[in-house]
């Protein structure tokens, strides 16, 4: 168990937060402002308990150097909104200045600043001086709640914890917990449902996965991938060649350990890859050689929903098809439905799955969703993820 900031002093102290406002943006205006409101218990934690907070974070790839369609102050903007009180931005190319620093200097209990794009600084990838040593210089503990980026060791992730006091925030403790607890000490059945285009992507988990849990269900382009490696003609779907054999050896993986592994038995195939393609429901070994499979089908959505009304703990990395598309999204919101519906405990593992239970508006049926879809991959890969192994221990 990691400490939080509840196991520490935070009284008069300039506190360094790391968070995630790595936010959507379309015209200069935050298009989902998720990340953002993920953070404020933390925040507000911190302002009730009299810390001057500065908050960092990054935003998109500016790689290495300032761009101002990469800037943090929307970010501001909307934090000032949501808190009811300004959060003073610090606009600066260089992120740490001798101005950024007499605003630190300056910072009383209770007030909030936001450093600018830790990333316009190339160090912060590399997690190298003197930027750790720079922003080190503005605080005295050290937060991390990023769990978006806590898989990357950079200055602002991990790197401070050499200077200084390092505990972790309300959302890496909730996310560690949901995460860990279905790994370690799930209520069973425990079922997991993999989707998305690349099986290679997904190997590490799966293996990682066919260890702890009863079934797992495969959906979206992978099960391109696996039909392949079965011999199933699989016309012109979305194929990770590479990853054939993998495919192969993880079925038999499964058979040996004594995991239900459950692979379309229908799908919606398509002419093309468009909304308003010609489709038709095949079943999964007689697809046409002059189509793409694009969902899975309603058989196949039935089966899935059996075994999740069964389940008692649901992890969910991954849509079922192209759910971007109205005419392909039916696979996808019947697992969304489906888990909804369910009594177990519900977590979806960030990325597209995430974004699929807000656009069907069943997000507040989920018991969590991962801020971090990458970080939550290798979670249940069970790595050790460099933003939390930092951190002191309890």
């Amino acid at each position: 168990m990691k400490k939080t900031v509840r196991d520490i002093d935070v009284k008069g102290k300039k506190v360094l937060v790391r968070c995630d406002f790595n936010v959507p943006m379309q015209d200069g205006e935050i298009t989902d402002d998720i990340r953002i409101t993920s953070a404020l218990p933390t925040i507000e934690y911190l302002m009730e308990n009299q810390a001057a907070v500065i908050l960092m974070s990054h935003m998109g790839r500016p790689k290495g150097e300032a761009k101002p369609e990469f800037s943090l102050k929307p970010v501001a903007d909307r934090l000032s909104q949501l808190l009811g009180r300004e959060v003073i931005f610090t606009p600066s190319d260089q992120v740490v200045d001798d101005h950024v620093k007499a605003s630190a200097e300056a910072l009383e209990p209770g007030q909030v600043m936001l450093l600018e794009n830790v990333r316009y600084r190339s160090e912060e990838t590399k997690n190298e001086e003197p930027f750790t040593g720079q922003l080190a210089s503005l605080g005295e503990i050290f937060v991390n709640d990023a769990f978006g980026t806590a898989h990357r060791a950079h200055c602002s992730t991990a790197g401070l914890a050499g200077y200084m006091p390092s505990v972790s925030g309300f959302l890496i403790e909730k996310e560690v917990k949901f995460l860990g607890d279905a790994l370690e000490d799930p209520k069973r059945p425990f079922v997991a449902i993999m989707g998305g285009a690349k099986v290679g992507d997904k190997i590490p988990v799966i293996e990682n996965l066919l260890k702890k849990v009863d079934t797992l269900i495969i959906g979206g382009g992978m099960s391109y991938t696996f039909f392949k490696a079965i011999g199933y003609q699989i016309g012109t779907s979305i194929l990770d060649e590479e990853s054939i054999k993998l495919a192969k050896t993880l079925m038999e993986k499964a058979m040996d350990s004594g995991v239900e592994m459950m692979l379309p038995v229908d799908t919606v195939c398509a002419r093309e890859f468009a909304p308003d393609s010609e489709k038709a429901v095949f079943n999964s070994d007689t697809m046409p050689k002059d189509m793409m499979g694009m969902d899975i089908g309603p058989k196949t959505i039935r089966l899935y929903q059996e075994a999740i009304a069964k389940a008692g703990t649901i992890v969910w990395n991954g849509p079922a098809g192209v759910f971007e598309m109205p005419a392909f999204a039916e696979g996808t919101k019947a697992i969304a439905e489906a888990l909804a519906e369910s009594d177990a405990v519900t977590i979806i593992g960030g990325g597209d799955s995430a974004a699929a239970v807000e656009q069907f508006g069943l997000a507040d049926k989920m018991t969590h969703i991962s801020t971090g879809g990458g970080a939550s991959l290798e979670f249940l890969e069970g790595k050790e993820l460099p933003g939390i192994a930092c951190l002191e221990d309890k």
